[in-house]
């Protein structure tokens, strides 16, 4: 089974597009976690366990984990997603972009050291800094499109051809480089208008939408823009509000229920 039918299954399975991003900021935890080796991992696997039957993905961000030195607790997460929820796909937020044996080695660490499904990186060096991931044939391979921060505009608006570079991304992902259909791309929910026009661009292609929650992308203008066809088609991730929605000992249920909360809302506009 390839990423795309695994997030297909878990999109019907636990009828939600919600995907929840793993961001360990170890500041935030909850007071009972300080002085504990292991606190990122215990922290990580709370949220897992309260929000599993929820989402459609999980979405560690790679950068929490290596500036706490905390690289074996993130093998030993995904691992734990992978042997306790099999059936919820792992996206490893890394962002990767390199060219040729370098690239090769980013998406061994993703696919063989980490175990994750899916991996996000850049399309800046070209199509052959993606191809690497590509020939992971069972692979996801989530290429940033159209970012969810500001400063995105400052390159993804530059015309190129008479279209933006947004778009001529979106529009040579779908054409040119999707050769074992294992792409998707990264789209921001804090510009639905764009969205909308990655979605008539790329068709059914997978969206990875980053934006709601503690960034305000607003969760109706979103599934409008960014649905497929078939009411699927996205991930819409949220991090820190489920992640921190108590700093008590209370968190793992706190997070459960803004899981929660946030799932119904999006499935509240995924027909019609």
């Amino acid at each position: 089974m390839n990423f795309n039918d695994r997030l297909a299954a878990a999109w019907a399975a636990n009828d939600s597009l919600l995907c929840v991003g793993i961001d360990p900021d170890v500041k935030r935890f909850p007071k009972h976690f300080a002085g504990r080796k292991d606190a990122i991992l215990e922290f990580g696997k709370a949220i897992v366990d309260a929000t599993a039957d929820l989402v459609c993905a999980f979405k560690p961000q790679i950068a929490y984990f290596h500036a706490e030195r905390a690289e074996d607790q993130l093998e030993a997460l995904i691992d734990y997603m992978r042997e306790t929820y099999p059936t919820v796909p792992v996206i490893l937020d890394a962002k990767r972009g390199d060219i040729g044996s370098t690239a090769e080695q980013y998406a061994r660490e993703a696919f063989e050291r980490y175990r994750a499904d899916a991996v996000t990186i850049s399309p800046f060096l070209g199509h052959d800094s993606v191809t690497p991931y590509t020939q992971y044939a069972d692979k996801g391979v989530i290429i940033l499109c159209r970012t969810s921060n500001p400063g995105g505009s400052d390159l993804q608006f530059l015309k190129v051809d008479g279209e933006l570079l947004y778009q001529r991304i979106a529009r040579v992902v779908a054409t040119e480089w999707n050769d074992n259909r294992n792409c998707a791309l990264v789209v921001g929910a804090t510009f639905p208008n764009e969205l909308a026009a990655v979605r008539g661009i790329v068709g059914d292609m997978s969206l990875l939408v980053p934006g709601i929650g503690a960034q305000g992308g607003d969760i109706e203008a979103t599934v409008r823009a960014g649905r497929s066809a078939a009411g699927t088609g996205l991930m819409i991730n949220s991090s820190r509000a489920i992640l921190y929605a108590s700093d008590g000992e209370d968190f793992a249920a706190a997070a459960r229920r803004v899981a929660d909360e946030t799932r119904i809302a999006i499935n509240r506009f995924r027909k019609g």
